[in-house]
């Protein structure tokens, strides 16, 4: 029985190595600079990337060639990119790293930050976060996101007159935009308040002792709002002061620890009202109305928001000069991968129906 299981053993093992073997077989190789294949695994692992970000369970044969295609494309474009020396740096593919999870985030982190933040909340590493999410890990995405910079970086190198004259939107484009999409350009209720908090601490007392000199001194105008601002960012004082634009409704009530009424009620004051010190679970706080601003559809000369400068027409053009960018950067790129896509730059080393059968998992 134990000759019988090694030699069920080693054949298992066989096959193994033969699948493994099966996998390492190169399909095609690029050589515009120097000798790069692109193997059978190295296609399933960019099929696995992209079926991770498009949420499906497979892709067809078709689909899988279109994928090996454009992973030549990346190939011949970066090889271009080395031998006309344009290269991206792996501090500053870092930094593009960086950029890209602080997006997720919402704020600058670090990606010691991000690794413990991913940990906390879905128990898993960043490495196991990233092959759920993009179908890789840190590494090879990293790797990855260098070569999207170096084809980037080439591309406009060469054709970066084509693509900025190609992204400016006209002010025609721009109101146009805007007139098919007015209703989302819509402003609820806000209010403007000056609000000052201080935490409770471990002497409540002495908090509620402090806030309520604080707010005497304010209600009889000792102390004005800019020098509680200024003297709050000092390292010396336990509150915090400074304006806050809330928006009317439950995500702002939640936020500042109020019922619907108590924010109901605070949308009712003038401008110039200061309320009473309130008491929270957690701090102790007062606010003053400094401004109001009713619902509306906002004009193309309105801002965006109060506590900003960008207009709706800069705003539009912002997001149409992206996309226009993003258009003409494709449209570059194809360009220039025609250019260097030539019998002498790569080879096919499968026939169709060979590369059929083996796109068949």
């Amino acid at each position: 029985m134990k000759r019988r299981f090694s030699l069920l053993l080693i054949f298992g093992m066989t096959m193994a190595v033969a699948f493994a073997q099966s996998d390492l077989q190169p399909l095609a190789v690029v050589s515009l600079y120097k000798t790069e294949s692109i193997n059978l695994k190295q296609l399933k692992k960019r099929v696995d990337t992209y079926q991770a970000q498009a949420g499906v369970a497979s892709f067809t044969v078709a689909d899988k060639k279109q994928i090996l295609s454009a992973m030549i494309d990346e190939k011949i474009v970066v090889q271009a990119a080395k031998r006309d020396n344009v290269i991206v740096t792996d501090e500053q593919a870092d930094k593009a790293f960086i950029q890209a999870i602080s997006q997720q985030v919402g704020q600058t982190v670090t990606e010691k930050q991000f690794t413990d933040l991913i940990k906390q909340k879905t128990g898993k590493s960043l490495d196991a976060f990233f092959l759920e999410q993009v179908g890789m890990d840190v590494e090879h995405y990293k790797d990855y996101l260098q070569n999207q910079l170096i084809a980037q970086k080439y591309v406009f190198s060469l054709k970066q007159d084509e693509i900025k004259k190609n992204s400016t939107p006209t002010d025609k484009e721009i109101r146009s935009y805007y007139d098919m999409k007015k209703t989302s350009f819509s402003q609820n209720d806000i209010v403007k308040i000056f609000l000052v908090i201080l935490p409770k601490g471990d002497n409540v007392d002495a908090a509620r002792k402090e806030i309520n000199k604080l707010y005497e001194d304010f209600d009889n105008k000792k102390v004005s709002m800019d020098e509680l601002a200024l003297n709050s960012q000092k390292g010396d004082v336990d509150y915090q002061a400074g304006d806050m634009y809330v928006n009317k409704g439950a995500t702002a009530a939640k936020q500042l620890g109020m019922n619907e009424e108590a924010l109901l009620s605070l949308f009712g004051n003038d401008i110039g009202y200061v309320s009473q010190v309130q008491e929270t679970q957690n701090n102790f706080n007062f606010y003053t109305v400094v401004e109001k601003y009713p619902a509306k559809i906002l004009g193309l000369s309105d801002v965006v928001r109060p506590d900003q400068t960008v207009t709706v027409y800069e705003y539009i053009r912002n997001i149409l000069t992206q996309q226009k960018e993003q258009a003409a950067f494709q449209k570059a790129l194809e360009s220039v991968v025609t250019e260097l896509r030539t019998p002498k730059s790569y080879k096919m080393l499968k026939s169709d129906a060979e590369l059929d059968a083996l796109l068949k998992w």
